[in-house]
């Protein structure tokens, strides 16, 4: 499999990811890193204990890095959490509403993950 059919899979934005790390081998390097960075579980997690501040924290790190990578779907989920707990934002979603957003994204993640683990076996 390649690079460019990983991102075919996992329905990720190759050309985006290549203008923003402009080399194939950087591109391999932290997709393959995506998985065992954390930032996503760490969202995750900040999302089980509703922590406003966490929840702003762990979601504009895994904005930032899914932007990066391309996942623009991922980043565009966890944007909309990030800006919900901006400080000085109103909130605009109930608790169950932000819970539901964090599952779609734990979902979307799992299937990420398993499209770089079929990559990494390739």
């Amino acid at each position: 499999m390649t690079l460019q059919e990983l991102y075919g899979s996992i329905g990720g934005n190759y050309e985006q990811a290549m203008r923003v790390l402009r080399m194939e081998k950087l591109l391999d390097k932290h997709i393959r890193k995506f998985t065992k960075n954390g930032v996503v579980e760490n969202l995750l997690a900040a999302g089980e204990a509703m922590d406003p501040t966490a929840l702003f924290e762990t979601a504009h790190a895994a904005k930032g890095v899914s932007a990066n990578l391309g996942l623009t779907d991922l980043a565009e989920a966890a944007g909309e959490i990030t800006e919900e707990f901006r400080p000085g934002n109103a909130r605009r979603l109930s608790d169950d509403e932000v819970r539901a957003r964090l599952k779609h994204i734990a979902s979307r993640y799992g299937e990420i993950a398993e499209g770089i683990k079929s990559y990494e076996n390739a």
